[in-house]
């Protein structure tokens, strides 16, 4: 599937979209609620869940195990998102 530009509002793409960015991203789908994923990197995890208005992210830090929590509006651009989310807490 193709995407649309990285400038366009998350707001703006398909659901299938979505999940073909977040898949990008290294994200898996919860089987059991497929409106949470998890992406697992070097020192921390997150869970994401795609709300009807936002993208609320749950981060862990694997060598403390602390977690802060970010919401993230889908005004914002795929890009923004990108960047915010997939650099970490």
């Amino acid at each position: 599937m193709t995407l649309p530009p990285d400038s366009t509002p998350l707001y703006n793409h398909s659901l299938v979209a979505i999940e073909t960015w977040l898949e990008g991203q290294g994200c898996k789908q919860n089987e059991h609620d497929r409106s949470t994923w998890q992406v697992i990197r070097e020192s921390w995890t997150a869970d994401l869940e795609l709300d009807v208005e936002q993208i609320i992210v749950s981060y862990t830090n694997k060598q403390d195990d602390s977690g802060i929590q970010r919401v993230f509006p889908y005004s914002l651009s795929r890009q923004d998102l990108e960047n915010a989310i997939f650099s970490g807490p």
